[in-house]
C-alpha cells in the first residue's frame, strides 16, 4: 500500500539542544535505513520548513502506523496522511494494455 504522509516537525524552542540533536540524529538514522528497504521515499523538503513530503510504500495502514511513531520526532510532528492508488490513465497501464 502507497501513502502519501506529509509531515510537519515544531520542535519547541525551550527543548535542550544536546536532546534534539539526539532525537534528530535518532530520526535520521531510521529513516535511512527505511530508506534502504523500500519503505520510506523522500520527495522533497518543504522551503524554510522543517516539513517534508514523502511516500511511504507499506503492507499495511498499521504498519504505517508502526512506523510513523517510532519515529524520534513523532511527539513534536503533524502528520497528514493521504492513501494512494494507481490511477487507470497511467502510461505505464497503457502500454502494458498494447
Amino acid at each position: 500500500m502507497l501513502f502519501h504522509v506529509h509531515m510537519t516537525v515544531n520542535i519547541p524552542l525551550d527543548l535542550d539542544k544536546a536532546y534534539v540533536d539526539e532525537l534528530k540524529a535518532k530520526e535520521k538514522n531510521l529513516s535511512q535505513e527505511l530508506q534502504r528497504q523500500g519503505k520510506w521515499t523522500h520527495i522533497w523538503r518543504i522551503a524554510g520548513q522543517y516539513a517534508n513530503i514523502s511516500i511511504f510504500n507499506v503492507d499495511s495502514a498499521g504498519e504505517l502506523h508502526d512506523i510513523l511513531m517510532s519515529l524520534p520526532l513523532y511527539p513534536f510532528m503533524q502528520v497528514e496522511v493521504t492513501a494512494l492508488c494507481q490511477h487507470y490513465s497511467s502510461i505505464k497501464n497503457e502500454e502494458e494494455a498494447h
